[in-house]
């Protein structure tokens, strides 16, 4: 399966994570993805997260969370824990992580865990799954190729599907004439660690090859004079392989304001730091269409209306996310 370096989007990498001043509260997370027994394997899923705020020169920890999970390559879910212990979490065994895993989350857990690091760990299962295909097609091309190409009328199916998947874009041109989608190689992975700041992020487990990892941060700054608090948000999904190092697949940064007293998102904008095909970075207006939207009606504005061309399914989850602003506001 050829790689096609002339298709690729924009390759810029955030270079590391911002320092920040008193007063900043800042939520992580990180979904890595390993398959200790091959490729074909099921897919062990170790997913952390940490809210801390910064005191002084450190960034010191308000809570923190973690959960396992195994999934079949069927994306079947076969087991999952948490530490600390999330109740009902049992019910989710036999969920499948490729469609309706969040209306499955919703129908047995609720809305108990909305805001939580909990919830945005696990509303993130998905997506991460989603992306973990990516480790087989570039570590076992020739299995994956043979794949992909049965799968060929499916995968023309999704034309429209986003921005990387217009009718006329890069993939499904090529496609066409090929028979087969080319394999995207992403630019070597900044530190997300800062030297001059070691409590910048929650403790991640070293990346071995063939695993991808799903991080995300989320930065609430102080009240203004304006009665609004400023926000960025960072997401990587990176992959690991012994000649390359760790690689960045899809990289966005989105920052706005929001008001913490009305829970209402003022203003948004994205940007594409690094994205696998040309059209991709066409999806980026999408973002302020959600300026105005309350904060408490994010993920569903995000789920009905930000859908089809000039949208991305990557950075949709980005902007889900930012319903946790209200949360994260109160919590300093």
């Amino acid at each position: 399966m050829g790689l096609a370096p002339h298709l690729a989007g924009p390759h810029d990498p955030l270079p590391g994570t911002p320092v920040r001043g008193p007063g900043w509260f800042r939520r992580t997370t990180t979904i890595d993805t390993r398959r200790p027994d091959g490729l074909q394997g099921p897919s062990h899923i170790d997913a952390r997260g940490r809210d801390a705020i910064r005191a002084g020169d450190v960034f010191s920890t308000v809570r923190d969370q973690a959960l396992q999970a195994i999934a079949e390559p069927s994306s079947e879910l076969v087991a999952v824990s948490a530490t600390p212990a999330l109740t009902g979490l049992d019910r989710l065994v036999g969920a499948s992580l490729r469609s309706g895993f969040r209306r499955v989350l919703r129908e047995q857990l609720g809305e108990t865990l909305t805001g939580s690091l909990a919830g945005l760990l696990l509303d993130d299962l998905t997506g991460a799954n989603l992306v973990g295909g990516y480790a087989g097609q570039i570590g076992d091309g020739e299995r994956m190729e043979a794949a992909m190409r049965a799968a060929g009328n499916l995968m023309l199916a999704q034309a429209g599907v986003c921005s990387g998947w217009a009718e006329d874009g890069s993939i499904m041109v090529t496609l066409r004439r090929e028979g087969v989608v080319p394999t995207p190689v992403g630019p070597p992975a900044p530190a997300l660690v800062p030297d001059e700041d070691q409590t910048a992020w929650h403790t991640m487990a070293p990346l071995g090859p063939h695993d991808m990892r799903r991080a995300r941060r989320i930065d609430v700054g102080p009240v203004g004079a304006d009665g609004l608090r400023p926000f960025e948000t960072h997401f990587r999904d990176s992959h690991y392989s012994a000649d390359r190092g760790e690689t960045v697949l899809h990289e966005y940064t989105v920052h706005g304001t929001f008001d913490p007293v009305a829970r209402i998102l003022v203003d948004v904008m994205a940007e594409a730091r690094v994205l696998p095909w040309l059209e991709c970075p066409e999806a980026l207006a999408s973002a302020g269409r959600l300026a105005g939207t309350p904060l408490g009606d994010l993920r569903n504005r995000v789920r009905q209306d930000l859908h089809g061309v000039g949208t991305c399914t990557h950075l949709n989850d980005t902007l889900r996310s930012l319903a946790d602003l209200g949360e994260l506001g109160l919590s300093t």
